[in-house]
């Protein structure tokens, strides 16, 4: 991966990603029959658009790109991912469910805590299925839903290398592991700002609903059963740490290079999903009416998302000498960093989006600097340049369902039980752009405007 060839790559050559977006925002309402049942070759096909002329025209480096993305970032991806979707799927909580605005914004609240240590992709998998049984008598229920993807699967991943990728990306290049606390009060905002906007929310739609018999409270004691799993998924987390910490030799294999310590990660945590399946009864899945079809949704449309994507993130990756150069000129200020990265981070994957932003932060502050010591000064000069950049990769991950795995996977869930969510346009029109967009702009009055 080479910024010359980023720079040589025409704009009009994300065009199938822009097509792969238009395809899962507008097939699942124009033609709902034909997605459901051909969403994998829609979304392989668009991949394919852009996988064969890259490779015909590029020859070698594309060659070496189109594995790079496949081999070693999404097969990664998807086996951290089934491994937390199968060990969470044999957790179920039990007992008083509510379902009321009180409960639902301390399930949220938790999640939201939670998610900085076991990661947005945990936290979301885990708590959604305890959320949806406890909506399970509500009529108004997809609102509730689009809160916990804002909040559990994506803000709350701030705090913490193990909380969110892009974060985890800028502890190995030196950002020391409790550094990211430092992003505690925007989260604190944000948080506070959404738990504000969906009680309200809530409360309406719940008067609405309380006359219902079905609306009484539960008495069962709230408990856990599968606790086994629980283990299981500290062990997962401990995998991606040590991933990140241990210094192993290096295989090389069809141009690639292995750290041994990814695919020792990667072989335990297929196994820890493994153990999950042989030690949770079937009666606990059944209990969380678990199945593999969220799973096998998010794989393929992810598949040909990694594969749309590598253009756009090519061109990224050029900085000033390519076609989005412009975008780049414009990261001078932790207001536009929080933005560019963040806006990008809604649509592209959030952690090379960091990790693009971190080194044209270092290049311009730093240049010259080996990465280890430019981050160092960057840490000591310019905190908030790090502080936005981290905070738009995470926070604005929640603007679109593919801004973040784990939205488009607690999306496929829910839908799985019934309740009807809003398209691709709809939540980005009627959810994202007027819950968040106000939210952030007064994060970026309090914590990022520049001074005098």
């Amino acid at each position: 991966m080479t910024p010359e060839l980023g720079a040589s790559l025409p704009l009009w050559s994300i065009l199938p990603f822009a097509g792969l977006l238009l395809s899962i925002a507008v097939f699942p309402l124009a033609a709902p029959h034909l997605w459901h049942r051909h969403y994998p070759k829609i979304a392989v096909g668009w991949g394919l658009l852009t996988a064969l002329p890259f490779l015909w025209f590029y020859r070698g480096a594309a060659v070496h790109i189109v594995l790079h993305t496949m081999l070693r970032e999404y097969l990664p991806f998807l086996i951290l991912l089934w491994s937390l979707f199968t060990v969470a799927g044999g957790v179920v909580v039990r007992g008083t469910l509510s379902g009321t605005p009180g409960a639902n914004v301390a399930l949220l609240g938790i999640g939201t805590l939670v998610a900085s240590w076991v990661g947005t992709t945990g936290a979301s998998i885990l708590l959604v299925r305890p959320l949806l049984r406890g909506l399970e008598s509500r009529r108004h229920r997809a609102h509730t839903v689009v809160f916990f993807v804002f909040l559990v699967s994506n803000v709350g991943g701030a705090l913490t290398p193990l909380g969110d990728p892009p974060l985890f990306l800028g502890f190995l290049s030196g950002v020391p592991f409790f550094w990211t606390l430092r992003c505690l009060p925007p989260m604190l905002l944000v948080t506070g700002w959404l738990l504000g906007v969906y009680i309200l929310l809530d409360r309406r739609y719940y008067g609405r609903e309380r006359p219902g018999p079905s609306l009484a409270p539960l008495r069962d004691p709230v408990r856990l059963d599968g606790v086994q799993n629980l283990f299981l998924l500290a062990g997962i987390a401990a995998c991606v740490l040590l991933s990140g910490t241990l210094r192993l030799p290096v295989h090389r294999f069809a141009g690639l290079e292995y750290p041994r310590q990814a695919l020792l990660r990667d072989a335990a945590l297929a196994g820890i999903g493994l153990v999950s399946l042989r030690i949770t009864p079937r009666a606990l899945r059944a209990a969380n009416q678990f199945s593999w079809a969220p799973i096998r949704e998010v794989a393929w449309l992810f598949a040909g998302i990694f594969l749309t994507m590598i253009p756009a993130l090519e061109i990224l990756r050029a900085g000033a000498a390519g076609p989005l150069r412009g975008f780049i000129h414009a990261a001078n200020s932790p207001a536009s960093y929080f933005w560019i990265a963040g806006g990008l981070s809604s649509f592209l994957d959030n952690a090379p989006t960091y990790l693009t932003f971190l080194h044209t932060a270092l290049g311009k502050f730093h240049p010259g600097l080996p990465v280890d010591a430019g981050v160092q000064r960057l840490l000591v000069e310019n905190p908030r340049i790090l502080v936005a950049i981290s905070c738009g990769a995470v926070f604005m991950g929640a603007n679109t369902y593919i801004g973040n795995a784990p939205n488009f996977m607690v999306r496929s869930i829910a839908e799985e039980r019934g309740i009807a969510m809003p398209s691709f346009f709809g939540y980005l029109f009627r959810w994202s752009i007027p819950v968040l967009v106000p939210c952030f702009l007064v994060v970026t009055i309090v914590f990022f405007r520049s001074y005098g």
